[in-house]
């Protein structure tokens, strides 16, 4: 039997050798097998990162398909159409243009249709001018509702892809194959980054910022040439196109090559090398910038000068002059933006932690938000892993450790000195950092299970316990909040985008439609713009009421907490502590037939 099962393994060699003698293909299943099983085995990391990060954005397009936009998309949308039909950045400056830039490419195959600026009554960079402009976006395209607002989404969903692959490489170039798998893991399972990873706006952007110069930055030290010079300068400028508080990486970068010439100023070789890659990337930071904006350096007009003197009235003139000189070498828009949110920061925003309340914020507000919004299993890895890191730098000099520690204080510390408390999602670009620090101490954990299974056994468990947190917390991603948070409803514990955004409206108006309803009293977050585009009109609760009231009231989380209420009921007035608190009192005492997403409490009232 064995004779005869030679004698036919001879043939189909010599017929495959006759017939590729003969110009013929052969197609042998055993070797094709082979091949796909070791180009497998070569790319497994690669695989299982793409199989996490697809499954990620599925997570995410579901998501999209059945929740509402957000109040804030409310402004960002428009403003990512206007920014690539008008050419320029006026709309929303406030922000930088690369998330808007993204989201309004799918916006131009729709062609929604739109108000031409040129017939507003208000210019188009005057508060009215831009509100007009947004809201009559919305007004003008009911039938394209549903389109836009899915659609402008999906570049942020593919953009939250590109920086799990970006995690996926700085983990892999740290630490390895299996702790870059393990890095992306976490990150594909983390309620934050699922909740932020589709809605237009820069959270997730300046992570992908923050991090892909913090990685530039780290090619460069390892071998400083020209070209990566450019690569650095180029990541830089893409990082102050996310956020503008991402702007903390030009003095971040400045002190490292101010370290680098002083170490070696005493060689001139290396002294003019050094000053030519400080040019090359300071060229290239101002290049993105200024073609993100169109090379947009328009004078100052009426309403930025007035804006301009509002804002600093100590010395208007001469902020107006400085503006006027910085806008030859940067973006007129650029610049007007990075100075509103430093008035910002400075006039600070209503926040609510822990059952209080704060205009200027509380300087462990992140600590206690990260605390609470993150996963549990998660928030243990992440502090193991810090002592772990820090423990690697001190005892073992493993340097790599410094390019997670040192970024993520640098952040923390910034965030943390900060008075903007609006949310979690402010911190997104320092959990980039425990993501791979975490990935790379479970890798350690797991490789030493035959002299310590104990590890082995707690990194498995810590893994499938995420997975658990992740599937628990869909589709409501946006209001998570872990087992710490059991003793108070969560708007006790936090306040604005942590746990209302305004995506659950259309949850709300489904249920309300199939109770036979289309009024609702309601005070929420975006709901006023959007929840008659699913067939339900919004009736302002703190209006005094026209007609028989409607059966039911909705009230969102930030205004139950008391830290997000109209000023003074319309009176455009700050509402007093009393006034914010008592507001919706009553309501807080009730129980609501039905509570959305976390987000909206909804009461009958008959």
């Amino acid at each position: 039997m064995d004779e005869s099962l030679n004698q036919a393994e001879a043939a189909e060699e010599f017929g495959g050798a006759a017939a590729a003698a003969e110009g013929f293909a052969v197609f042998e299943p055993r070797r094709a097998l082979a091949a796909a099983r070791a180009w497998a085995r070569g790319r497994a990391a690669g695989l299982a990162c793409a199989a996490l990060l697809a499954l990620m954005s599925l997570q995410m397009l579901a998501v999209v398909w059945r929740k509402s936009i957000t109040v804030d998309e409310v402004v960002m949308i428009p403003a990512a159409y206007y920014h690539l039909a008008a050419g320029n950045c006026q709309l929303v400056h406030e922000h930088p243009p690369l998330s808007k830039l993204l989201a309004g490419v799918p916006l131009l195959f729709l062609q929604p249709g739109e108000t031409d600026p040129r017939k507003w009554d208000q210019a188009p960079d005057s508060p009215i001018g831009k509100w007009t402009y947004e809201e009559r976006f919305w007004e003008d395209n009911p039938r394209l509702f549903e389109s836009i607002s899915f659609w402008a989404r999906v570049p942020m969903i593919l953009l939250t892809v590109l920086t799990g692959l970006l995690v996926f490489a700085f983990a892999r170039d740290l630490f390895g194959d299996a702790a870059a798998v393990l890095a992306v893991a976490l990150y594909a399972l983390e309620p934050t980054v699922l909740a932020h990873g589709r809605v237009v706006q820069t959270d997730v952007p300046a992570a992908f910022g923050f991090l892909l110069t913090t990685y530039a930055l780290y090619k460069y030290l390892r071998a400083p040439t020209p070209k990566r010079a450019l690569l650095l300068g180029a990541a830089g400028g893409a990082a102050c196109l996310t956020k503008f508080s991402m702007l903390m990486v030009a003095p971040a970068i400045g002190v490292v090559l101010l370290v680098l010439w002083w170490r070696g100023r005493k060689s001139k070789g290396s002294a003019k090398s050094l000053a030519l890659h400080a040019a090359l990337t300071t060229l290239a930071a101002l290049f993105v910038i200024n073609a993100a904006y169109f090379f947009d350096h328009r004078p100052l007009g009426f309403e930025g000068v007035k804006w301009l003197h509002e804002g600093a009235p100590n010395h208007p003139d001469a902020v107006v002059n400085f503006v006027n000189v910085v806008t030859y070498v940067l973006p007129t828009d650029f610049v007007l933006g990075a100075l509103w949110q430093v008035w910002h920061n400075g006039a600070g925003h209503n926040a609510g932690l822990l059952g209080m309340y704060s205009r200027t914020g509380w300087w462990y507000y992140f600590p206690v938000a990260f605390a609470l919004k993150t996963t549990l299993p998660f928030l243990l890895l992440s502090l193991a892993a810090l002592g772990w890191a820090f423990a690697r730098v001190v005892r073992g000099r493993d340097r790599r450790f410094l390019f997670l520690l040192v970024p993520f204080a640098f952040y923390a510390a910034a965030s943390m000195a900060g008075a903007l408390n609006l949310g979690v999602r402010y911190f997104l670009p320092a959990y980039m950092f425990l993501f791979i620090a975490g990935g790379a101490l479970l890798e350690r954990m797991w490789r030493a299970r035959s002299s310590r299974p104990a590890g082995a056994i707690l990194a498995a468990a810590l893994l499938a316990w995420v997975c658990v947190e992740a599937a628990r917390a869909y589709p409501d991603h946006m209001t998570y909040m872990n087992q710490l948070a059991y003793r108070q409803p969560h708007w006790w514990y936090l306040s604005d985008s942590n746990v209302e955004w305004g995506d659950d409206v259309r949850e709300l108006a489904e249920y309300l439609k199939s109770k036979g309803e289309t009024k609702v009293r309601a005070m929420t977050l975006g709901g006023f713009l959007t929840l008659h585009h699913y067939g339900v009109d919004y009736l302002d609760a703190l209006a005094v009421p026209k007609g028989p009231p409607p059966r039911y009231t909705a009230v969102g989380a930030s205004f139950l907490n008391g830290s997000t209420v109209p000023d003074n009921a319309g009176e455009w007035k700050p509402a007093s502590d009393a006034e914010r608190v008592n507001y919706f009192d009553e309501y807080r005492r009730r129980t609501p037939e039905r509570i959305f997403g976390g987000s909206i409490y909804l009461f009958r009232e008959d």
